[in-house]
């Protein structure tokens, strides 16, 4: 894009400075918490969590409490997605529809029903032996066992909230 600039007399031609700003709204997580877990988005549990928390990671976002590293690690790792690829798609979609087109650009659909189905079998019951998962996560500590881990983090999400 050319600017035209005049001084009274002349008009000089320059090129208008490039500004990089991000194109999907960043999110603020110490306002509200990230969309649900059990959320499909693309075909997929945990995708609108996660593209949350990384527009939470843009400039002008706040993470507050929540970290990428988790649930949404790990689902990227099974997309076989790195993390920063994916947050180089939120910076520059303009909507969340392009960032679910890199996602099935860059992925494997035919595993989406395993990888939903590994997220939606996971119980608490499976983690109350790790010590760091249960501090992290207290509110494991008031459901009942068989509870969901994508459930335990909604159930997480209203606790933080409510305080």
């Amino acid at each position: 894009m050319l600017l035209l600039l005049h001084d009274g007399e002349n008009v000089q031609e320059r090129d208008a400075p490039t500004v990089n700003f991000p194109r999907m709204k960043p999110l603020n997580l110490t306002k509200s918490p990230p969309r649900s877990p059990q959320e499909k988005l693309g075909g997929l549990l945990m995708l609108a969590r996660t593209i949350d928390k990384f527009r939470a990671s843009l400039p002008g976002g706040d993470l507050g409490a929540y970290q990428i590293p988790g649930f949404s690690t790990r689902l990227l790792g099974e997309l076989g997605i790195a993390e920063s690829a994916l947050l180089d798609a939120v910076a520059k979609a303009e909507t969340e529809d392009d960032v679910v087109a890199f996602v099935h650009a860059n992925s494997d659909a035919s595993k989406y029903p395993a990888i939903n189905e590994a997220f939606a079998s996971l119980r608490i019951a499976d983690r109350l032996d790790n010590e760091s998962f249960v501090a992290k996560y207290p509110i494991t500590q008031k459901l009942p066992p068989e509870t969901s881990l994508l459930e335990m983090l909604e159930y997480d999400d209203c606790d933080a909230f409510l305080q």
